[in-house]
């Protein structure tokens, strides 16, 4: 399933982090907060797991959220919408 990871996090070595556990869980860099990709179920709870011990709960924010195809065709995407230079040909394809 697909699954988005969004963050603001006050602190750059939390920040830090946080993306390397997103990318590390299969997650790709779609903005700078923002990761997306494919990963099932007991990944996506693994990173959560590992991002609830990584943040300090009085000053940052993470939303881990899955989302299924058929909602994700559904999604408007205006402006540049992702970095493409970060994005991977698989992520890609479901933009385009």
């Amino acid at each position: 399933m697909l699954t988005w990871m969004v963050y603001d996090i006050a602190d750059d070595g939390r920040r830090a982090r946080a993306a390397k556990a997103a990318l590390q869980a299969g997650l790709v860099r779609v903005q700078m907060s923002v990761f997306l990709g494919a990963i099932n179920d007991n990944e996506r709870d693994g990173l959560t797991l590992r991002l609830s011990d990584l943040i300090d709960p009085g000053a940052d924010s993470v939303y881990v959220f899955p989302m299924c195809r058929a909602d994700f065709a559904k999604v408007d995407l205006l402006g540049v919408a992702f970095d493409r230079r970060r994005v991977a040909d698989e992520l890609s394809s479901l933009f385009i």
